[in-house]
């Protein structure tokens, strides 16, 4: 999430998902399937787009004139310790930010349970017709790329792969947005009507948003889908690559006093700092099981943050 805008937004429905277990070579879409082929063309788009285009333009210059959207990872101005990582790992693992209410998502903390994926991630990247083509590459490199690290930190095999993904990112335009509900509905039939209403009317002040799925009442994640807006500029992409991602593995809540973390609403941090990094070093601890709850994880969080940090206060 960010500011006081909701410019995140993460929900986790049930979902019951089959795989399969194959793995034939995938070609990146766009990719030329022989000689002759036609280079694809984006489509044109439309003059709401190109309006959102300059507004979130805009947006994004003003953060980065207030020294916002942060790429240094703070290490130089944004000490913690052990006990600050163990606090702010709690409150960003077991607590929702958003709940079902009337048939609308309302942002409403409540605690729950561990969750994480146990499985390796299959991530396919879909991007709207009318998104230019180097930005598909920007963000395709930038996904693979923060793919590699995020399975470093994890221990769980990643990859961008079109063959059976369980976790799809689209990157979509408003001319795309609008008409995307069926998609997830094929990707994850068990979406709510809210949680589609919460993409194809994004509100203007949220920039993305992710979805993790479970089977039943499984505490271990099957599925994934994260939404990006396509108009937004660079930055604030990458921001948004670095944060769904990271909260589709299992740190699924904004702390605002979580410093220096892509885990906070103050739109400081745009990509994952090093106190994200141990906290998903933390969340796929062994010691650390899928269903935990709070009470019964404190003191292994207390240990493992402590001997992630040796000496630091």
């Amino acid at each position: 999430m960010r500011p006081a805008l909701l410019s995140r937004l993460v929900l986790l429905p049930a979902l019951v998902a089959a795989l399969a277990a194959c793995d034939p070579a995938a070609r990146a879409p766009g990719a030329a399937s022989g000689p002759g082929t036609p280079k694809p063309v984006a489509a044109r788009p439309s003059a709401e787009t190109l309006a959102a285009r300059d507004y979130y333009g805009r947006v994004e210059a003003n953060y980065l004139a207030q020294d916002l959207l942060r790429i240094d990872g703070g290490e130089t101005d944004a000490p913690f310790g052990p006990d600050d990582l163990a606090e702010n790992f709690m409150r960003i693992a077991f607590y929702d930010e958003f709940t079902e209410e009337g048939g609308r998502l309302v942002a409403q903390s409540r605690e729950n349970r561990l969750h994480r994926w146990d499985t390796p991630l299959r991530l396919n990247v879909e991007f709207g017709a009318s998104v230019p083509l180097d930005q598909r590459e920007t963000d395709r490199a930038a996904i693979t790329s923060y793919l590699e690290r995020l399975s470093r930190l994890t221990g769980i095999p990643m990859r961008v792969t079109a063959w059976r993904p369980n976790h799809t990112v689209m990157i979509l335009n408003t001319d795309e947005r609008g008409a995307v509900a069926p998609r997830i509905a094929e990707l994850a039939p068990g979406t709510s009507e809210a949680a589609l209403r919460s993409v194809t009317a994004m509100a203007p002040e949220t920039y993305c948003t992710v979805f993790a799925f479970t089977s039943g009442t499984s505490a271990t994640y099957s599925d994934a889908i994260s939404v990006i807006r396509g108009e937004l500029p660079e930055r604030l992409r990458l921001s948004c690559i670095h944060e769904e991602l990271a909260q589709s593995l299992g740190l699924v809540a904004d702390y605002p006093r979580a410093r220096p973390s892509i885990f906070n609403d103050n739109e400081e941090f745009a990509t994952l700092t090093r106190q994200d990094e141990l906290m998903l070093k933390m969340l796929y601890d062994r010691r650390l099981r899928p269903g935990m709850t709070l009470a019964e994880a404190r003191p292994i969080v207390e240990i493992i943050a402590a001997e992630l940090m040796p000496g630091e206060s």
